[in-house]
């Protein structure tokens, strides 16, 4: 059994599932949806820091008095079809899905009865939309359901109050955030716990390891659950189950901890935005490049996307999706399950990246770049003549190479036109029997 303390916690080997994974779609939806203006921190750029272009929004289109309270009711999920949200995270090719059962304004997307009035059953769509998703996620893909948790609240009183005296009262926690946590694990039994918005206060204040120490040992999740590492001030990074040092993490380089990329197809916002621009969205040439270097050097990538109040992926974001899913049904064998290599991209070429199968003995080299040339040098593998053979993944025959002198080789690639093209926007090449 594990203890409470961050030693015992820590210790707690990750469920090899969440490694195997290696894509995730990251979920925001709430009421800051509605105004859909700027960021998902609406609430507070407009009222705690008054920023400029929130609040001559505010001004031009709604009237004298409004509060964002008011948005609550105009948040009514009218379009939300849980299954046809299941089918397009299906087709994307990720193996899990994160969503924001309650964000920093305090909102629950389930009828939680410590959110009294401010959640989706009570105003807005009055539907258990946490329950609408997790059923169909279950009932038509193999995906892992996962929810977000915000610790602290923006302006919940409690919350602030407690703030005021310095967290050596523990109101909220113990009458709001600890009792939803308990509350979503008990009845929707989600495999990842994506906790965030520590409020500046430290672990101890939120009992972060009392609950996770329960999590472990005694909730119905025990066993397959995963948890990140923002627990309170200090955890990030350094406790927990995977790492997210911070949003956008990418560190180009092989870390000793699992850790997860967490990152937006809108470069600007997690929550949806009515006023982006087509050049605010990450290409999916951008996202298989993020996908690539987070996998080889260990990661996972959690890819988000923000739907609209009436409970809509936008088109764009159905693309990005499918696109990735395209491309991962050539590719996968080169992503899923596969664990970082000696090297994790090539000295002689940029934009190669590396994955392995220790059991099958492969490697896997992924370009982005398709060579003018015809031919890929590659300055890792050592090659061994009649042992190693290269195949392009999606085309049958073997490729033909020659093995530098000191180490590395050159593959002569495929003659092939667009159409023969086994896949877009990068391309993998498998080895066997490489050093």
């Amino acid at each position: 059994r594990y203890e409470p303390t961050w030693q015992s916690l820590d210790a707690r080997p990750l469920p090899t599932w969440f490694d195997e994974a290696k894509l995730g779609v990251f979920v925001h939806w709430g009421v800051f949806s509605v105004p859909s203006f700027g960021s998902e921190w609406f609430w507070w750029y407009w009222q705690k820091e008054k920023r400029a272009p929130y609040v001559k929004f505010m001004e031009a289109n709604y009237p004298p008095g409004f509060r964002y309270e008011d948005f609550g009711p105009l948040f009514t999920a009218e379009f939300f079809n849980p299954n046809q949200w299941a089918d397009i995270l299906k087709a994307s090719g990720a193996k899990y899905v994160v969503l924001t059962s309650k964000h920093h304004e305090g909102f629950t997307l389930w009828g939680s009865k410590y959110s009294w009035n401010w959640n989706a059953v009570d105003v807005g769509p009055k539907r258990d939309l946490v329950g609408e998703l997790a059923t169909s996620i279950r009932n038509r893909t193999d995906l892992h359901f996962g929810l977000y948790h915000s610790l602290f609240e923006w302006f919940n009183p409690l919350f602030l109050e407690d703030a005021t005296n310095v967290f050596k009262t523990r109101v909220f926690p113990t009458s709001k955030s600890l009792p939803e946590l308990y509350e979503i694990v008990t009845k929707y039994q989600p495999e990842i716990i994506w906790s965030d918005g520590n409020g500046n206060a430290p672990d101890s204040y939120w009992n972060s390891t009392g609950f996770l120490a329960w999590l472990y040992n005694d909730s119905p999740v025990r066993d397959t659950v995963v948890t990140n590492d923002r627990w309170g001030v200090g955890s990030i990074c350094r406790h927990g189950g995977f790492y997210t040092c911070s949003d956008r993490y990418n560190p180009g380089h092989l870390l000793p901890h699992k850790w997860e990329n967490c990152m937006t197809i809108d470069k600007q916002s997690w929550g949806y935005r009515r006023d982006a621009k087509l050049d605010d969205y990450l290409t999916i040439e951008e996202l298989v490049k993020q996908l690539v270097e987070t996998v080889s050097c260990g990661g996972n990538l959690l890819m988000n996307i923000g739907p609209t109040h009436d409970g809509r992926i936008a088109a764009i974001f159905e693309e990005r999706l499918r696109q990735m899913g395209t491309w991962l049904q050539v590719n996968g064998e080169a992503i899923y399950g596969t664990t970082p290599w000696r090297a994790q991209n090539d000295t002689a070429t940029p934009e190669v990246w590396y994955t392995s199968r220790p059991k099958e003995g492969r490697v896997y080299a992924l370009f982005l770049n398709w060579p003018i040339s015809g031919t890929l040098a590659l300055g890792e593998p050592q090659a061994t003549l009649g042992e190693t053979e290269v195949r392009l993944i999606g085309h049958k025959e073997l490729l033909k190479w020659v093995a530098l002198e000191e180490k590395g080789m050159v593959v002569a690639l495929p003659q092939l036109s667009l159409k023969q093209l086994p896949c877009q926007w990068g391309w993998a090449l498998q080895m066997t029997n490489v050093s």
